[in-house]
């Protein structure tokens, strides 16, 4: 929560996925110094720890993946829109009255992403952080092609263009994987066609989307906790 609120400012809301990660990655202290610098709005910020079945909780709402990973997700997303935020409505004793953000890391962005564009009547930002875009409906040993990616043919599906913004982030040492041998780490291939479906839609840059190329960012928590300040000021500036 922030402090010394008068009850006249606009006031945000972020949700974050894997919030047991944010104490490791400082978010208080990067709240405070963005907060006395005067670069961003009061935000109340929410974490939510994953459970144990987070790989079935994960993903995307009514399309598991090849393994089945993400069977659950679309009672997780029932949580956060039926329970997560009327709890936080009537337990915050501040008017959130400014943006409503999502954001996570890996499996937590992707899912982050699909609430989201499912529910752009209460989001208005999506932060993404490593998201894990090859989710997909068939193993590489199984005759996948890049038609396969669950979250792009979601996309392509889609006539709908949800009024969104989007803050995507990838490290150029978030791994080693090449599917298709091009010499691009497959997460940022598949960052980049994220970037280039919302093109399509009709989303612009910088306006719309914000992508962060960190070089020598990893898929790790220290990552994300150097990338997050900025994803903060972006999604939240005064």
């Amino acid at each position: 929560m922030p402090d010394n609120l008068l009850g006249n400012e606009k006031v945000n809301l972020l949700l974050v996925n894997d919030g047991q990660d944010l104490a490791q990655m400082g978010l208080d202290q990067s709240l405070s110094s963005l907060y006395e610098k005067w670069k961003i709005e009061p935000t109340v910020a929410v974490g939510i720890s994953a459970g144990q079945e987070r790989l079935l909780e994960y993903g995307i709402a009514n399309r598991p993946d090849f393994k089945n990973r993400g069977s659950k997700a679309h009672l997780y997303t029932s949580f956060i829109i039926e329970e997560l935020l009327p709890f936080i409505d009537k337990e915050v004793n501040v008017n959130i009255n400014g943006k409503k953000a999502f954001a996570g890391f890996s499996l937590g962005g992707l899912t982050a992403f699909d609430i989201a564009w499912h529910h752009s009547s209460v989001f208005d930002l999506v932060g993404v952080f490593s998201g894990s875009f090859w989710w997909r409906k068939k193993d590489l040993s199984d005759g996948y092609t890049d038609d396969d990616r669950i979250l792009h043919q979601m996309l392509k599906e889609s006539s709908a263009k949800p009024a969104l913004k989007f803050w995507l982030m990838t490290g150029t040492d978030d791994e080693k994987a090449d599917r298709n041998q091009n010499f691009i780490i497959d997460s940022i291939d598949d960052t980049v066609d994220v970037v280039k479906e919302l093109l399509k839609k009709g989303y612009r840059r910088p306006l719309d989307i914000f992508y962060y190329e960190m070089v020598g960012g990893k898929h790790d928590v220290p990552t994300w906790g150097k990338a997050f300040p900025k994803f903060l000021e972006w999604a939240f500036a005064k």
